[in-house]
């Protein structure tokens, strides 16, 4: 029975954990470059999600080509993230950097619960999903089963290709290397010419870019009900937790293990399917305090 049951679990689990992991990708990288744990980064999720169940019906009743469906799944990801994330970095975050980080938490958690009641009074209480782009691009079949060829191929690609081009633009371009360089010391950075505002606002848009496109690519496999932001945010939470703060490589190993034991609890323990992700949190964190892929530094005195 369990090997009936694993290349299911395998799939929906890298599946989900390719939607995890973009969310946790961008959490990650905010927290790395501007020491802050966004919460208000569930609000990304949901509005990408949201605006993408929106729109795809729309273009949907006009063409039913997966490309251009997937072009306004991003167009739309790309602007609502790129809006959000400037703006919430200009009006809040900006002003708060000398601040405290449990000051910093709060100011997150404020934006966060106001843009929880803005998605109430724009989609209201009511589900949305958009399947329209799963049934263009049809099935794939692998090892005698039946897959969507979204869930299968698509997601994953995108995310592997999100993590590819994320670490490119880190290592190979000249933002990229000051954005590196304000991770390792930020006084040192801005003393040396960096532009610390400007690096901070680019990081805080593409973090919130790819929680929008998270969102988005979810729209079309799930329902997006109230409480769906929370829902992402802890458990993006649980994977940066796992990998430990700021590993961008590490939140990607840490999304496959819980997704895919998630995704094994569903199928052999349907009780435990919601803990899973905190379950192993625990034990990896009891085990190394500061993540799985965290090196921990001597204290100077």
């Amino acid at each position: 029975m369990f090997m009936t049951i694993l290349p299911l679990a395998l799939v929906d689990g890298i599946s989900y954990a390719s939607l995890l992991f973009l969310v946790s990708m961008g959490l990650t990288l905010i927290f790395g470059v501007m020491g802050i744990l966004n919460v208000a980064h569930g609000s990304f999720y949901a509005f990408g999600g949201y605006a993408a169940a929106t729109f795809l019906p729309w273009v949907a009743m006009y063409t039913d080509s997966p490309w251009l469906l997937m072009a306004t799944l991003f167009t739309v990801a790309l602007i609502v993230g790129a809006c959000m994330g400037g703006i919430l970095e200009i009006v809040f975050i900006r002003h708060s950097y000398a601040y405290d980080p449990v000051l910093k938490l709060l100011i997150t958690f404020g934006v966060f619960l106001m843009l929880e009641d803005v998605r109430g009074l724009i989609w209201g209480p009511q589900p949305y999903s958009a399947n329209e782009i799963v049934q263009s691009m049809g099935n794939t079949e692998l090892w005698g089963i039946t897959y969507t060829s979204y869930q299968l191929i698509v997601v994953p690609i995108i995310a592997l290709l999100a993590y590819l081009g994320l670490s490119y633009f880190l290592s190979h371009t000249n933002l990229g290397k000051q954005t590196v360089a304000i991770i390792h010391n930020r006084e040192v950075a801005e003393s040396q010419g960096i532009n610390a505002k400007k690096i901070g606002l680019i990081t805080f848009t593409i973090g919130a870019v790819l929680g929008a496109i998270g969102g988005a690519l979810s729209a079309p496999t799930t329902s997006l009900v109230p409480g769906s932001s929370a829902d992402m945010i802890v458990l993006s939470f649980a994977v940066i937790a796992t990998a430990g703060l700021g590993q961008i490589s590490g939140a990607l190993i840490a999304a496959i293990l819980i997704g895919i034991a998630r995704s094994l609890a569903v199928y052999l323990a349907p009780d435990f399917e919601v803990a899973t992700p905190y379950i192993i949190m625990v034990i990896v964190l009891i085990i190394r305090p500061n993540g799985l892929f965290t090196v921990a530094q001597a204290r100077t005195i």
